[in-house]
């Protein structure tokens, strides 16, 4: 969702306040119409703190911060930089920044993963970046534009830049980003995007003068149409739900492969065994049969000859007959 805004009549409410997905900061000294725009989309869900900075008002372009982090010019005062560091969740880093370019928030642009920086700023100031925001630092222009954090809007979810960035930048950034970039205006055709607009990952905060045009185009970059934090949170699960259905059914898949696998190697060693179990009983068999035989080619033998014994021995009795027979007439 994106809402329209006024800071005591100025549409520039980036210069006025800072939004981050764990905070919102919002210039002391403001009219009461303008804080409780502020609170009334976010006071459930992230603190809303009322501060200055070095005694000045244009807190949106002198700091620069993310969910991780908060970084402030040196020129913070101790009682400022308390009151800040008191009011944001202890998981926020707050630290003073000791840099020539000291409105860091025209001179860096950031989200939670991710930095443009100005092409000339300190080594020292982009080793902090890097620590506090614990983010990646690149040193970029936009459409040839050194301010790259007035000219340009980022979250985790999408990008606005200066309406004359060219495509092959616009590819090139989102390369670097790894999300979606628009080229695009805000406040009725104003490029100064950074001062205009303030955005997080689920609501963006825009000057009063914005039109429908540049609404539908910052809600669709930035997908804010259903992304409210309940929302957001819910698709996480059900992400991380999803992963592990699909992680359950890849390991069924395989268990149930791993089963079969083993029902088949079953079935073929049964099968195995019942054909070697048929072999040994046909070689049984056969090996009967064999002695079988065997034992009737004997019997047959002997009982030839036997039987020609018998005849050997009827003959002799004949001969010794005739024998006999031939004596006794003698």
């Amino acid at each position: 969702m994106a809402v329209r805004a006024q800071f005591e009549g100025n549409n520039e409410i980036g210069v006025f306040a800072k939004l981050t997905n764990t905070y919102c900061l919002t210039a002391i000294g403001g009219s009461e119409n303008f804080y409780s725009v502020f609170e009334g989309e976010l006071a459930e869900t992230i603190p809303v703190v009322h501060i200055s900075l070095a005694g000045c008002r244009i807190i949106g372009r002198m700091c620069v911060g993310n969910r991780h982090g908060l970084l402030v010019p040196i020129s913070t005062t101790d009682q400022e930089l308390q009151h800040i560091r008191n009011s944001l969740p202890d998981t926020v880093k707050v630290q003073r920044v000791e840099e020539r370019l000291s409105a860091l928030g025209n001179v860096i642009a950031c989200n939670d993963y991710v930095a443009l920086v100005h092409p000339d700023l300190d080594k020292e100031t982009e080793e902090l970046i890097s620590d506090i925001l614990k983010v990646e630092v690149f040193r970029q222009t936009m459409a040839d534009n050194v301010l790259v954090g007035s000219y340009c809007a980022l979250s985790n979810q999408g990008g606005l830049v200066h309406p004359k960035t060219s495509v092959q930048d616009q590819d090139e950034l989102s390369s670097l980003l790894q999300v979606p970039l628009v080229a695009g205006t805000v406040n009725r055709g104003s490029d100064v995007i950074g001062a205009g607009l303030v955005v997080n990952d689920w609501i963006a905060f825009c000057g009063l003068d914005t039109t429908s045009t540049e609404l539908s185009v910052i809600e669709s970059v930035f997908r804010l149409g259903d992304a409210q934090p309940s929302t957001i949170a819910q698709n996480m699960r059900s992400s991380l739900i999803d992963r592990y259905s699909y992680s359950t059914i890849a390991q069924n898949t395989r268990s149930s492969l791993i089963d079969r696998y083993s029902y088949t190697t079953i079935g073929k060693n049964m099968r195995s065994s019942l054909i070697d179990r048929y072999s040994y009983s046909t070689i049984a068999q056969n090996m009967r049969s064999s002695l079988i035989d065997r034992y009737s080619y004997s019997t047959i033998a002997q009982n030839m000859r036997s039987s020609l014994i018998d005849r050997y021995s009827y003959s002799t009795i004949a001969q010794n007959t005739r024998s006999s027979l031939i004596d006794s007439m003698t």
